[in-house]
């Protein structure tokens, strides 16, 4: 049989070394771990034969009358708001940086915006919660909007200034930042609430907003980084920095931009999570940097820079809400699921590296 491939200077073609796409094989995954979590509805005793995301009550008419409608709106609400942050995170690990501050940045934006997105009464009666005087009361929604996406502009900033011009590893610099949000947020009211937002600011992370924004976000950002050069120049800097310095990228000034992105994505996210929660807490945001982290990098991000894209975030989010929203069908114990994550999210790093040496 002759040999159909082609090549140039002696090399040629092996189609059988050919690989899908990255975000088909995270879909896949994706249906198998929903398949294996419908199984065990299944098998287990306790279980009694209960669907994972199928209606087996026959509730519902209609097309949508086959799944379990609240199991998969909660899937998604579940993953939204730390979506938005992995959406930010994405970004900052292609250009093979890191950034630990985003959960803590979370609560301080919240605390932030919530502070100047309260009404002056509730029920008739001077709020209680007022943390300004009627100054700061009743004000339009674009005031705490973009006083908490300033706020984290300017965080990211300072990271930026830190990684890029003072060379400070991006662990560190954000690590730091992590424990400065968390003081902020702590300080902004002395540790106290601050609720009752007004009507619009309620809006914003109202019913299923928080996906409306996930999605729009995520499209944004898909089109930013596959179409424009901001997006060309994150990967060149992330696959090889010298080279994207040499070929004439400002390499400072964009690591700055991203961090700034970053920073102002989590802050969205924060006050996303206030709107939806009417509150804003100090202790918000706990555990939010690991999980878009995670999202990112079981949506196929390689720690090392340089490769994956926001769909695969988008799907790692997805893939990440399901296995959480499973344990809790299984009925699986709050400690064991926190083991079982952390196992899932150490598995998807080794898997990562194993692909780089594939790879090299």
């Amino acid at each position: 049989m002759a040999d159909n491939s082609h090549g140039i200077g002696g090399l040629t073609f092996d189609k059988s070394k050919r690989a899908w796409p990255n975000e088909l094989n995270i879909l896949m995954a994706l249906i198998i771990i929903i398949v294996i979590f419908e199984i065990l509805g299944q098998i287990l005793p306790y279980m009694r034969g209960q669907s994972f995301l199928f209606d087996s009550k026959d509730r519902f008419d209609g097309m949508f009358g086959l799944f379990n409608v609240a199991r998969i709106q909660i899937i998604i609400l579940q993953v939204a708001i730390i979506g938005i942050i992995a959406l930010g995170v994405t970004q900052v690990i292609i250009t093979a940086g890191i950034d630990l501050s985003s959960g803590p940045l979370v609560a301080a934006t919240a605390m932030v915006a919530m502070s100047f997105g309260q009404t002056e009464l509730v029920n008739g009666n001077p709020n209680p919660k007022a943390l300004f005087g009627p100054w700061a009361m009743d004000l339009p929604v674009i005031i705490p909007i973009i006083a908490g996406l300033a706020f984290g502009a300017f965080i990211g900033a300072i990271n930026g200034t830190f990684i890029a011009f003072l060379r400070i590893p991006p662990f560190i610099a954000t690590l730091g930042m992590f424990l400065v949000c968390r003081g902020i947020a702590l300080w902004w009211s002395s540790g106290n609430p601050i609720s009752f937002p007004t009507d619009s600011y309620a809006f914003i992370g109202s019913g299923m907003m928080p996906v409306v924004w996930f999605i729009l976000l995520a499209i944004v950002f898909h089109i930013i980084m596959t179409r424009t050069l901001y997006g060309k120049h994150t990967y060149a800097i992330g696959s090889n920095e010298d080279a994207a310095r040499m070929s004439g990228i400002n390499v400072k000034r964009h690591k700055i931009m991203v961090y700034m992105i970053a920073s102002t994505l989590a802050a969205f996210a924060g006050i996303v999570l206030s709107s939806k929660a009417s509150t804003a807490q100090a202790g918000m945001g706990e555990f939010y940097e690991l999980f878009a982290i995670a999202m990112a990098v079981i949506g196929g991000i390689s720690l090392t820079g340089g490769r994956g894209s926001i769909i695969g975030t988008v799907l790692g989010a997805m893939v990440l809400g399901v296995i959480r929203s499973g344990f809790t069908f299984i009925k699986l114990d709050g400690s064991y699921q926190l083991m079982a994550m952390g196992s899932i999210i150490i598995a998807a790093v080794v898997l990562d590296q194993y692909r780089q040496r594939n790879r090299a």
